[in-house]
């Protein structure tokens, strides 16, 4: 028997749960009960992410305390999880006494050790609200293409990439007020000298799956750099120690989060928390994560555990993003759903069983498609695995009294369903659920095929072949049994239910021993099928949410500026003569990739007949799934004067329609135009 933590990536205090969050919720939830049932021991904690200037800056909008909004959220967090059937032992907050000391703790020997250090920088401030800006709080008009209301790092319309003192007319999102650049003392944690261990940590340990060490490969080469990890009064967050106001940036507390779950978790189980943290532990830490903090979890934080002589993480398990029907989740289309509103129309495991049947042990993006969503659901939950048991269970209860044969019809399908039990614990120790649900569907395609070849339904007419009838059924309930045994992990409702009718516990080391001589109980419906309608019904009630965020966004809007509305106001009126300058082509993109170094370019190649022109795009926010992009016509502005930036020349411009960051749609042409052929 292993002991293994297995944590989740904090959820952050100030927004609801959405079916993106719950991809990695479920695939760590099924991880820990697969490896309850095969008999290890496991802690699985969690918790919310409280700290940091949206979650002051919000509370304040609402009137409220930032521990007044954490405690409504982390119990509504804790709500939609437990709606998913997602079980944590313990789902904390890092907002806690635990916390605090376990970072307090980690920064003292950070210290101790040398890897902290300290430096002076000029930042924004807020002179109204008396507070220095992060980056994105920090908005104007972008000094490379003159777009408005750009946030403080990064242009949205044209992509380029800046400081936020580069900004024209730049104003402070929270007050409004002009910032004024100021200097402040900042403490910094020493990256670059955990450079070699990382490296070597990466590369050899096995923390982490090739491909994100390969991705990792990227920062080593470009070269590590220190870590801002202080942030100046108000701020909402821990104190630093020695200083006097000076508070831990969220990296120096989020993630100690889990230990501070743990610890909370093992205080009430009277366990030794020091026996999980040690340097040399033989407990497990798995960490389930996105791959958008990659770089945090993989770099920074076994940098920060080695500095304080603490273990290091068993597996860093990294996965993609959700898409909805081939696209990104759209809150104008419906389908950026947030956990409740799923909850209100369909069954939690119906995601749970369609994110397993999509997961593997890669960071590839999952899409949600709904028509196959539904067709999949209704076609193996329900047309193969529970009517296996429906049709024949009502023979056992009329027929022979709820009693099953004391010996099989099929010995061999039996052996069979008993003897894919090793494939699918493999699959499922290696998170390959859709290895393990492909092979556990294999099996109910047989069972099913051999209950319709015997057709009980038939023999039921025949006088002389009760003792046929009853093995055959049996038979069937069995194969029932081990179905819903290797499903257990993603349907935990179905199989606990399963068990009341079985009248018997399901246990993977059980499977070769089928019921025999034994008594069920009356076949209840388990599930019921997916209709269409709830599907719509969710969809509008998404865009009703939307609605309701737009009109809150609107009176923020009004307070500001009177007369404001959802559009953009129209830019200054121009000529023809204006409009003839602009040189739009349509081309097609023939490679894109990401930059690492950025959060929002990617790299472009399009093809506009004549030449291939290299663009940076800031659209990575927005498609995900970068490989998806190749082979689309696009709108060039064509005669742009080229701009070097610092990952390389950019020739063009990509034309796009939305309000930025995830929600832009790139603008293209009927079929039938060529690359090259010019827009008039």
């Amino acid at each position: 028997m292993k002991k293994i933590l297995v944590t989740n990536a904090l959820p952050y205090a100030n927004g609801p749960i959405h079916l993106g969050h719950m991809l990695e919720h479920i695939q760590s939830d099924i991880f820990v009960r697969f490896n309850r049932a095969i008999g290890n021991k496991v802690y699985y904690v969690c918790g919310d992410d409280c700290h940091g200037t949206p979650v002051m800056i919000k509370a304040g909008q609402l009137g409220i305390t930032p521990e007044q909004m954490i405690e409504i959220t982390s119990k509504d967090h804790d709500e939609d999880l437990k709606g998913f059937l997602v079980q944590y032992d313990n789902y904390y907050k890092t907002h806690s006494p635990e916390n605090e000391e376990i970072s307090s703790y980690m920064y003292n020997k950070a210290l101790e050790n040398g890897y902290i250090k300290t430096e002076t920088i000029s930042q924004l401030f807020d002179p109204e609200k008396n507070m220095f800006l992060p980056d994105r709080f920090v908005k104007g008009t972008c000094p490379k293409c003159g777009a408005k209301d750009q946030y403080g790092d990064n242009c949205e319309v044209c992509g380029a990439t800046y400081s936020p003192t580069e900004l024209k007319d730049a104003y402070s999102v929270v007050s409004g007020a002009k910032p004024v650049l100021k200097e402040s003392l900042h403490y910094f944690f020493d990256l670059p000298k955990a450079g070699d261990f990382l490296h070597d940590y990466i590369r050899n340990s096995g923390v982490i799956d090739e491909s994100m060490a390969n991705k990792l490969e990227e920062w080593f080469s470009q070269g590590l750099k220190a870590w801002d990890i202080s942030r100046d009064a108000p701020y909402f967050g821990f104190k630093i120690p020695g200083t006097d106001n000076k508070f831990f940036y969220v990296w120096m507390d989020a993630p100690m989060g889990y230990l501070a779950s743990l610890k909370n978790l093992l205080s009430k189980l009277g366990e030794n928390y020091e026996d999980f943290v040690k340097e040399g532990s033989d407990i497990e830490m798995d960490h389930f994560i996105g791959k958008d903090i990659l770089y945090f979890h993989s770099l920074f934080w076994p940098a920060t555990l080695k500095a304080a002589q603490m273990r290091l993480p068993s597996h860093i398990y990294v996965h993609g993003y959700v898409t909805v029907n081939g696209a990104k989740m759209s809150k104008s289309k419906g389908t950026f759903i947030k956990a409740k509103t799923f909850l209100k129309f369909l069954k939690p495991e119906t995601l749970r069983y369609y994110f397993a049947s999509k997961m593997n042990s890669s960071a590839v993006d999952i899409d949600l498609s709904l028509d196959d969503f539904m067709a999949k659901v209704n076609s193996d939950i329900v047309g193969k695995v529970v009517n296996l048991a429906s049709r024949t269970a009502g023979f056992i209860t009329k027929r022979f009294e709820g009693k099953l044969a004391t010996a099989p019809y099929n010995q061999e399908i039996l052996d069979k369903a008993a003897s894919i039990k090793d494939k699918v614990i493999a699959a499922y120790s290696s998170r390959n659920y859709a290895d393990a649900i492909r092979t556990i569907m294999e099996l109910a395609d047989d069972a099913n095929r051999y209950i319709d070849a015997e057709a009980p339904w038939v023999i039921a007419k025949q006088e002389g072949q009760e003792e046929k009838l009853q093995k055959v059924c049996s038979d069937g309930i069995n194969l029932f049994r081990a179905l819903i045994t290797y499903l257990q992990p993603v349907l935990p409702e179905v199989a606990a239910h399963a068990e009341e009718f079985l009248n018997a516990k399901l246990d993977f080391a059980t499977l070769d021993k089928p019921l025999v001589d034994h008594a069920i109980n009356k076949f209840k419906p388990l599930f019921s099928r997916i209709e269409k309608t709830q599907i719509d019904q969710m969809i509008e009630t998404s865009k009703e949410d939307l609605k309701q965020a737009q009109a809150q966004t609107q009176k923020k809007d009004e307070k500001k500026a009177e007369g404001s509305s959802d559009f953009e106001p129209l830019a200054e009126q121009i000529t023809i003569d204006d409009f003839a300058k602009v040189d739009l082509r349509v081309g097609t993109i023939v490679s894109a990739e990401e930059v690492p170094e950025a959060r929002k370019l990617l790299k472009l190649k399009v093809d506009i007949g004549f030449e291939t022109r290299q663009v940076f795009a800031g659209i990575k926010q927005a498609y995900t799934d970068v490989a998806s992009l190749v082979g689309r016509q696009v709108v060039l502005v064509a005669n742009l004067k080229p701009r070097q930036m610092k990952f390389g020349l950019s020739e063009g411009m990509i034309t796009a329609a939305g309000p930025g960051a995830t929600e832009v749609y790139l603008l293209g042409v009927d079929s039938g135009a060529k690359n090259g052929d010019r827009i008039h």
